[in-house]
């Protein structure tokens, strides 16, 4: 995502969590590792350096308490460490014959061994660049993964010179295809690539605007046959990334096409974006509300938002916008499904052994009973997809708009490593109301209502027109 607020307030989340959990994981490690990954309490202190230490109590730490760590081949992960390794004493100059990768057997605490055995002799080799090779390793260990809520966190709150409460990182900009969805399903995005919002920053400045087609960025297309490249990354960058990017853009409008460099910075952001929860009025008593994303206090502050609009007159139904919600905290999710319907399950919380718990509707929040249509884009991720396929299973509304990101693997849990980092990753898998699989497919909508570069650069809404309509029937 674009904004550091947004990653910040994730992480806070992630925390606070872990304050009211058990400090104790599941299953904490193999005794080979040493030390024990923890449940954090509270704020993290300074971070010390990673070591082949903290990679060993790492690796343990997954196979003991990730989804499906009690059944996955850990060899995957170790090859994915020892790749990044030598790929990066590559890109120093600094390859070592010693750097070969040792026979694996399946053995996880024999294949550990082996694996560090070669990881100090080459390490010894380049002690400059030893605490390096330790960081990609672990980052490739835990990308090895493939889980779009698994993620290796360092400098945990840590923001940029300058930065206040509320303000933007990055470009400026929001694109069609976005932040989550870069991270966590790439494969499923469309051309073009097209600007849909412009909150600040570079891209204001130098006159981007929503509708500008993306036609390169750093030289490199953002589309080839079709299918998305590793280029689109470069438009959501994350503190302390400063490089700048260089786009080719497109105005259809006009037939103008000319380059811009944007530099990543703090910008301030407009009110409209600071805000977590938008509403206003619609013809004909329709309430529309903005939710930007599953805030602790998400829900209620929607429940207020509608009893506002409701005060003096008749509302005869309800849009709920969440294009761009990155989601949050699945309470949340679940309390907002529960003002729409009662005594139902919103989802699945599954062991890899297909033991599951029912997440169900909390009944005492008091029902609308009000018509209900939702805005959805690929952007719609986690949380939001956890409310999206609960509105649709469950036929309390209408989805209009595009499917959903499919970046819902499971609710992100978190585990201290030794150097005061944290490894953050599901323990159990999400499945839909009908027990269906959202990770890497999404929830699709009942209309299907993209946005074009066109109506970004028109400034129409073609999907919230659609669901006026709905709602008017």
């Amino acid at each position: 995502m674009t904004v550091i607020r947004a990653v910040t307030a994730g992480l806070a989340l992630l925390l606070a969590a872990a304050c009211t959990a058990p400090t104790a994981p599941r299953s904490e490690t193999s005794p080979a590792a040493g030390t024990v990954c923890a449940r954090p309490k509270g704020r993290l202190p300074a971070q010390t350096p990673t070591t082949i230490e903290v990679v060993e109590q790492a690796y343990f730490c997954i196979l003991g308490n990730y989804y499906s760590g009690a059944t996955m081949d850990a060899r995957l992960l170790l090859t994915a460490g020892f790749i990044a390794l030598t790929r990066e004493l590559n890109l120093n100059g600094r390859d070592v014959s010693e750097a070969t990768m040792p026979a694996l057997t399946g053995d996880r605490e024999a294949d550990w061994t082996a694996f560090e055995a070669v990881y100090r002799k080459v390490a010894d080799q380049v002690p400059d660049v030893r605490d390096k090779l330790a960081v990609v390793t672990l980052e490739a260990i835990v990308a090895g993964l493939d889980d779009n809520h698994a993620r290796w966190v360092r400098d945990v709150g840590k923001a940029p010179p300058g930065y206040h409460d509320g303000d933007g990182y990055g470009l400026g900009l929001a694109a069609s295809v976005n932040g989550p969805q870069v991270n966590g399903n790439p494969g499923a995005a469309l051309p073009p690539l097209f600007v849909t919002t412009v909150e600040g920053g570079a891209a204001q400045a130098a006159g981007v605007r929503p509708g500008d087609i993306i036609e390169s960025i750093d030289g490199s297309a953002p589309f080839i046959d079709g299918k998305p490249t590793p280029a689109i990354a470069a438009l959501y960058p994350r503190y302390p990334e400063v490089d700048p990017v260089e786009l080719q853009l497109l105005r259809q409008s006009t037939g103008r096409r000319w380059s811009v460099t944007l530099k990543p910075a703090v910008y301030e952001r407009d009110l409209a974006a600071l805000q977590g929860v938008t509403p206003k009025l619609l013809e004909d008593g329709i309430a529309y509300v903005r939710v930007r994303g599953f805030t602790p206090d998400a829900g209620d502050r929607v429940f207020k938002a509608i009893s506002r609009l409701r005060t003096g007159r008749t509302l005869t139904g309800v849009v709920l916008d969440l294009r761009g919600n990155g989601g949050g905290r699945a309470p949340e999710a679940i309390r907002l499904v529960s003002a729409f319907v009662h005594g139902k399950v919103t989802a699945y919380l599954c062991t890899v052994d297909a033991k599951c718990e029912a997440l169900r509707t909390d009944d005492t929040v008091e029902l609308l009973n009000l018509p209900l249509a939702v805005l959805t884009d690929r952007s719609c991720a986690s949380a939001c997809e956890h409310f999206s396929s609960a509105v649709k299973d469950l036929g309390i509304g209408k989805l209009v708009g595009t499917r959903t990101a499919g970046a819902v693997s499971g609710p992100s849990e978190p585990f201290q490593l030794s150097n005061n980092t944290m490894l953050a990753f599901p323990t159990r898998h999400h499945l839909g109301p009908n027990r269906e699989t959202l990770d890497r497919i999404g929830v699709p909508p009942d209309h299907y209502v993209p946005l074009t570069p066109k109506d970004a650069a028109a400034g129409r809404d073609p999907a919230l027109a659609k669901a006026l309509t709905l709602l008017h029937k």
